[in-house]
């Protein structure tokens, strides 16, 4: 499927859009991580993990609707691009650029000079694309994925982009969906 980066539309995530949002982030998630984190952590991270984490992060959500549904969004807070996930079917035509500008924007607009994200080494498609699009990687770190019981540790790497430019550039693409206040999860 082809799609222009001009028939994607931006706005907060709402209730009727938790069922797409869990199912692009499992198949996003297990895309990206299987093979690539501890096996503790995949453990845990079930379809129905995702389903009951969804509804308590909208507040957190910005989704890409393209052609009526949902395909793909971007979870920040306060500094942290914290997720960044697109249908496969939209992946390679520009939903994650649309999607991790607007991610940049909002922390821009929260007053923060500088974002950061986190994404595991074996993640090469991520990572390729973060750097292409101006991302620096700051080298490992080690990331704490919250569990029933506890944490698991999981190697990433630390991605960050200066921002003091993007939040004059995209000041004013604001939609005005996206004065809601950040909750973490």
């Amino acid at each position: 499927m082809s799609v222009e980066v001009e028939h994607v539309e931006l706005r907060a995530a709402r209730r009727a859009d938790a069922v797409a949002v869990a199912e692009i982030w499992y198949r996003g998630w297990c895309d990206g991580h299987l093979g690539n984190v501890p096996d503790a952590l995949v453990a845990v991270r079930t379809r129905e993990s995702f389903s009951e984490r969804v509804p308590r992060r909208l507040a957190d959500t910005t989704v890409a609707v393209v052609g009526g549904e949902v395909a793909g969004f971007v979870m920040v807070v306060d500094d942290e691009v914290e997720q960044v996930y697109v249908a496969e079917r939209h992946r390679g035509v520009g939903v994650a650029v649309v999607l991790l500008e607007e991610a940049e924007r909002l922390v821009a607009a929260g007053g923060h000079r500088q974002a950061w994200l986190a994404v595991v080494p074996g993640n090469a498609r991520a990572r390729r694309f973060y750097e292409r699009n101006g991302w620096t990687d700051q080298g490992p770190f080690e990331q704490f994925a919250p569990r029933d019981q506890g944490q698991v540790t999981v190697p990433a790497h630390r991605y960050v982009k200066r921002l003091a430019d993007e939040a004059q550039r995209h000041s004013t693409r604001r939609p005005a969906e996206k004065s809601r206040p950040r909750r973490p999860e």
